[in-house]
């Protein structure tokens, strides 16, 4: 009885296929083509096809052809130093198993077979940096009448890519994509790029300009591609005889200037010219070194900045990193000068004496050739004033007549005596014949007199001190603005693509394929 519940179901879809109509028996067109393509042909995927063209000529060994549509520049790494693309990779070869006559099929001439059941030329990315060396989303090939397969699957590559920041951020890259077979040589498989006909021979090497298709390309918002070649060349391996084809993409991107301009270029220039301003800054005002070492501190988080940025590498150093460390240098030697210049200002007699050849260079010379004329120095007369409290010594401007006071005070037609003169006539006079009051009284006044007088001294030698610190100011202006100018134009006019006239390739001023 089990038996017979079990062939219960079995014999009624065996009766309803016999009933069934003889148009509805009859499997789809496409279906039938499928099954005569990968069964009753016996089709075996694990088998390589032979050789032939698409017009049925033999050849010795399979044409396959490879092309490249570029869809995004996803990532440039210069760190890692990785190009991240998202790309449509074609594949074309022919397979003579694959063929039938349209005429028997309902005129159709092209289907879609899944390419997990079709052999496959296993083309390897060689220059892989992560990730899959080959395609991993195994998508439909559009297979025609003629064996002609065509499979274009999408893929995301990283790719080694050397960076060179000698000129960054004003900087020029060079990527490739090596493509080849990994397991058939030359012999076997011709691996040929699907514009080979629009070719030129370089020597061994077949080159295809424009070989890369930018009709889907989107913009990327930090580089501009430039160029994009095609190179189809054979190599020897240490390992095999047999010559390896390759065809290699290369990708030629230039960075987009204007994030940097702005955002680390413009403020290391403002911070140069900072540094200028150092020495026009007053010594009196007491923040020159202040100002030096926030200028410092400033310049090393920029360091910090771009080392997270640039690649750790010991080849050469980026252009930016050459400016900042021109800068760092040109900050470190305004500190030891302003130092220097500081002390020359608060020097004084008691401590430094000038000499002749310091005062006829820094005081006489110099000055006239870079323009600064000292202003005149208003000498003070000193006047002995008679008053209720006892004689006092006031100072008056030169050629500034003498203030009347109410109490008696000597004319200033007559001999009106200075302290110079109360000096003078107190060492000629003979001091014994004044009473011991008088006597005492004239030896104060002559201290008093020598005291104003070696303080006037020692104040105009201050004021010259004054005078040479801020004309060595002045020089170091000059010298630290035409350094500053003459180093930030030379480092900034060095990279070779303010000088290139490229246009970036878009899928707007590129030929498309379709």
């Amino acid at each position: 009885m089990a038996i017979r519940s079990h062939l219960i179901p079995f014999v009624l879809v065996l009766v309803s296929m016999l009933t069934m109509p003889k148009g509805e028996r009859e499997p789809p067109t496409e279906q039938r083509l499928h099954l005569f393509l990968l069964q009753r042909n016996s089709y075996n995927k694990l088998v390589m096809p032979e050789g032939y063209t698409i017009n049925g000529t033999a050849d010795s060994k399979l044409t396959v052809k490879l092309g490249m549509r570029l869809s995004q520049l996803l990532d440039v790494s210069e760190k890692n130093q990785i190009l991240t693309t998202n790309l449509w990779l074609r594949h074309e070869w022919v397979d003579i198993r694959l063929r039938w006559d349209p005429q028997l099929f309902g005129g159709i001439v092209s289907t879609f077979i899944p390419s997990s059941e079709l052999w496959r030329p296993d083309i390897t990315l060689y220059n892989n940096a992560d990730g899959d060396f080959v395609v991993t989303l195994l998508t439909k090939a559009k297979v025609f009448y003629t064996g002609l397969i065509v499979w274009e699957p999408p893929a995301i590559y990283k790719t080694y890519c050397p960076i060179n920041v000698e000129y960054f951020p004003f900087d020029q890259q060079e990527c490739f994509m090596k493509f080849s077979s990994w397991t058939f040589d030359g012999h076997q498989i011709d691996l040929q790029h699907v514009q080979a006909e629009k070719g030129v021979w370089v020597g061994d090497q077949l080159v295809i300009r424009n070989g890369v298709d930018l009709c889907d390309y989107y913009q990327n918002v930090e580089w501009d591609i430039i160029n994009v070649t095609a190179r189809r060349k054979e190599k020897f391996y240490p390992c095999c005889p047999e010559p390896y084809p390759d065809i290699t993409f290369n990708i030629t991107i230039r960075r987009r200037t204007l994030f940097y301009t702005i955002n680390l270029i413009m403020p290391c220039v403002a911070i140069s010219c900072m540094t200028v301003l150092v020495f026009y800054l007053p010594s009196d005002s007491g923040e020159k070194i202040t100002l030096s070492i926030s200028i410092l501190l400033a310049l090393t988080v920029f360091f910090l900045l771009l080392s997270d940025i640039n690649p750790p590498t010991s080849i050469v150093i980026p252009l930016i990193g050459k400016y900042l460390m021109f800068t760092m240098i040109v900050v470190t030697l305004s500190i030891f000068l302003t130092v220097y210049t500081l002390s020359v200002h608060f020097r004084s007699p008691a401590t430094h004496r000038m000499s002749p050849w310091v005062k006829w260079m820094f005081i006489d010379t110099i000055p006239k050739i870079i323009f600064m004329k000292r202003p005149p120095q208003q000498t003070m007369n000193r006047r002995c004033i008679r008053t209720e409290h006892g004689t006092e010594i006031r100072e008056t401007p030169t050629g500034t007549p003498p203030l009347r006071e109410r109490h008696d005070t000597m004319d200033s037609n007559k001999t009106q005596p200075n302290y110079e003169n109360l000096r003078r006539r107190a060492g000629e006079s003979s001091v014994g014949i004044y009473p011991p009051e008088l006597r005492e009284s004239l030896k104060a006044v002559n201290y008093i007199a020598d005291h104003l007088h070696d303080q006037d001294v020692e104040i105009s030698e201050e004021r010259d001190w004054n005078y040479v610190a801020m004309v060595l100011d002045r020089i170091f202006l000059i010298f630290f603005t035409t350094a500053s100018f003459l180093g930030t134009t030379s480092i900034f006019l060095l990279p070779p693509t303010l000088y290139d006239s490229a246009v970036a390739l878009t899928k707007d001023n590129v030929n498309c394929s379709r």
